[in-house]
């Protein structure tokens, strides 16, 4: 058991101690009468209470999508709960993007979350369930009470909740094909002025997949020779979660709250490739075989105290600490045996160990002002301590493997962001509202390669305004207008300078000079509903700077490097078209398309780079069909289209999903989903350079049956929500 993990098991384990001291000498308290008869929905599970929420809402800043009835995310992973969302791309590896941006802050009851940040973002999204979550908000053009960072914006995942008296919860079970299996347990107990809440998810999954490249350098004809990798990889991954949540309410106005959050995520693969090497003429140049793996053990235990004192109507303060502790170790051994040439066998194993820890301190104070007028004011501090160390070890089997100084390195990256941020909310007459905000930032980054004997710093001091306007036509209708610039710092090791081995021909180095990237958002929007259908038509155009991507250089005898770089200048405009409603025969439908302009300048950085444009479309699309009043039957659909780089471009993806849906009673139902059903889950790019170019593809055997049970327990007598899948409903303001 790691450090990480013993920590959580204590921390839990007093916090649940103190919570069950203090229910033993709570009194119930029975509820009042004025009570008796909820204004807000609630759920428990799957199972809604009182009433189904929208689908669709909207505010001035934002549009929040319900997944509490998507039948695949009822099963699957938030990656599969966001694939059918508007605005949101993922792609086969699970990497997301908002509106063809892969920038994006991901939030959790809006909080950041470690496991959500860095090379295992990706990892984590299709590792961590998505029966947990209630609805998705997504936040094109954050306001200034948002952080700036992720020039795409944020999405805001919000967790299913419930305070009804007494103990309410659920028991998930879900198995799958291919060894695939998950479950979970949530459970509310609610005492008077104390609410415990736990939440426990175990997931195991398995992976196959394959893979190659194809590699030209210079001209073939003219000396040039081509090289072609092929490969295959089979894996699993555990997942452990454990949450527990204690909320104290010493009177109406107060909230005293603890909360320890803890996921675990084991990743074991292996793999086997074959690389060959051949002039133009088809000589053999160069031939090895490669059999290795990967091991990972990603531990993230986060530790928040909250306070929050109501003053009055929308007149709060708010004050919160999160700890938080990332661990994680990873182990990527190749064995190499050579046929062209003849030579001796190679054994490497790069270990790499990320320790770091985050400390957030976020208070906020808001009022109302006479005429409507509503006033948030607050500070945010934030401090990152991050070690990364790899130990490269290397042999000739069958000699034991030693330590080679050469290639091992240790970085050290400290980041403090402070921010004051205020917001303004004014309504002018009955039709429009505005909402201005300013945030003012400053970034201090100290550098340490400890290896190389470099230390810098990289620092910054910004302002980042944000203006909303929501002008209301008549019933049913409403345009918008947004404002918001946003910033993009790297992640910490895209500024480590120390150049690291891969295998013979991959190379990465960071560069400890990038600067962050920068963008202006604008947007234009209209909406109308009626009688439960709502479209929604947004125009936006983005312009940036500094824009940080992945460059690849050529560095001679068939080695590439992989590096970070600063793009010159970068823009995108598009056009998002939304509908949800509801077609004869109990249909409902939730369709949505994205038409996408993009320019990348990278003339500048050298490396075959260039100034390159180019149309896109996005799209997805969920019919539902409720058969009878316990049966419903769900497709999905999506497609994500060809996306930049500054040196070319991935080609377009897509899928098609199926689920249905039996309703045995109020508080237990099945669900059999079919993921990819056309197994078409690919990914390819393309690298074009005038000494270099490069296709990669990877093919996911990721489709699969998967049939779920979930059994709701407590909350009194649950009613029939209906099964309303995405069939509209009112926007609330």
């Amino acid at each position: 058991m790691s450090k990480v993990q013993r920590a959580f098991w204590l921390t839990t384990a007093a916090l649940t101690a103190t919570a069950s001291a203090a229910l033993a000498q709570e009194k119930p308290v029975a509820p009042k009468s004025a009570q008796a008869a909820p204004t807000k929905p609630a759920t428990v599970g799957e199972v809604i209470i009182e009433g189904a929420p929208p689908p669709v809402r909207t505010s001035i800043d934002r549009t929040s999508y319900s997944v509490a009835n998507d039948l695949q995310a009822t099963a699957g992973s938030i990656s599969d709960a966001l694939r059918n969302i508007p605005s949101i791309e993922v792609d086969v590896n699970g990497n997301v993007a908002l509106r063809g941006d892969q920038n994006v802050t991901i939030l959790i009851d809006g909080k950041p979350s470690g496991r959500f940040r860095g090379e295992g973002k990706a990892q984590a999204l299709q590792s961590l369930p998505a029966s947990q979550i209630d609805r998705v908000e997504v936040i094109t053009n954050p306001s200034a009470a948002f952080s700036p960072e992720g020039t795409a914006g944020v999405i805001n995942l919000i967790t299913k909740k419930t305070a009804k008296p007494g103990t309410t919860g659920s028991v998930r079970v879900n198995v799958g094909s291919g060894g695939r299996q998950n479950g979970g347990l949530s459970a509310t107990r609610k005492d008077g002025k104390l609410t415990l809440s736990s939440d426990l998810y175990l997931r195991h999954d398995s992976m196959k997949q394959i893979f190659g490249g194809d590699r030209t350098f210079g001209d073939p004809a003219a000396g040039g020779f081509t090289e072609q990798r092929r490969g295959v990889g089979a894996g699993t991954v555990e997942v452990t979660g454990l949450r527990t949540g204690l909320d104290y309410d010493p009177d109406a106005k107060t909230r005293i709250s603890a909360e320890v959050d803890y996921s675990g995520v084991t990743f074991d693969t292996r793999t086997s490739n074959v690389l060959s090497r051949v002039t133009g003429a088809g000589a053999p140049l160069l031939g090895y075989d490669t059999a290795g793996g990967v091991r990972q053990d990603r531990d993230n235990l986060e530790l928040t105290l909250s306070y929050r004192r109501k003053l009055g109507e929308d007149h709060e303060f708010n004050v919160s600490v999160t700890r938080e502790l990332n661990d994680e170790d990873r182990s990527n051994n190749a064995l190499r045996r050579f046929r062209i040439p003849a030579s001796a066998s190679t054994y490497d194993d790069a270990e790499y160990r990320n320790h770091a820890w985050r400390t957030r301190l976020k208070a906020d104070w808001s009022r109302p002002l006479p005429g409507d007028v509503k006033l948030k004011l607050g500070y945010e501090f934030t401090e990152d301590d991050n070690d990364y160390e790899l130990n490269f070890l290397r042999s000739l089997p069958p000699a034991p493997t030693s330590r080679d100084a050469t290639r091992s390195n240790l970085f050290r990256f400290d980041r403090r962001v402070q921010s004051l941020f205020g917001t303004y909310q004014r309504p002018f007459g009955k039709t429009l509202t505005a909402l201005a905000g300013l945030r003012l930032e400053s970034t201090q980054i100290d550098l340490n390669q400890v290896t190389q004997g470099l230390k810098s710093e990289n620092n910054d001091l910004r302002l980042y305004p944000s203006l909303h306007l929501d002008y209301r036509l008549e019933e049913g209708r409403r345009l918008s207008a947004s404002y918001s610039r946003r910033i993009q710092r790297p992640d910490p090791q895209a500024y480590n300078a120390f150049r690291v081995f891969y295998d013979p021909q991959n190379f990465s180095q960071g560069a400890p000079d990038l600067r962050p990237q920068r963008t202006d958002s604008f947007e234009l929007g209209y909406q109308y509903r009626q009688r439960g259908t709502i479209y929604l038509a947004t125009l936006y155009y983005r312009n940036g700077q500094d824009q940080v991507n992945d460059v690849v250089r050529d560095l001679g005898g068939g080695a590439i490097l992989q590096t970070k770089a600063n793009v010159g200048g970068f823009q995108s405009a598009g056009l998002e078209l939304v509908a949800n409603g509801r077609l004869p025969g109990k249909v409902s439908y939730n369709v949505s398309s994205n038409l996408l302009w993009s320019e990348i300048d990278g003339s500048g950085l050298g490396f075959g780079s260039r100034q390159r444009s180019a149309y896109s479309a996005f799209g997805r699309a969920s019919l539902s069909w409720e058969a009878t009043d316990k049966d419903v039957l769900q497709l999905q659909g999506f497609v994500n289209g060809k996306r930049l780089t500054p040196q070319g471009y991935s080609r377009p993806t897509g899928g098609l999903n199926l689920g249905y849906r039996h309703k045995f009673r109020d508080n237990l139902s099945a669900v059999v989903s079919v993921q990819d059903l056309l197994d078409s889950q690919r990914f390819r790019s393309l690298i074009d350079t005038p000494s270099y170019r490069e296709t990669t593809f990877s093919r996911l055997r990721n489709r699969g049956v998967s049939v779920g049970f979930t059994y709701a327990f407590g909350g009194g007598r649950q009613r029939d929500p209906g099964f309303d899948f995405s069939g509209g409903g009112a926007p609330a303001s």
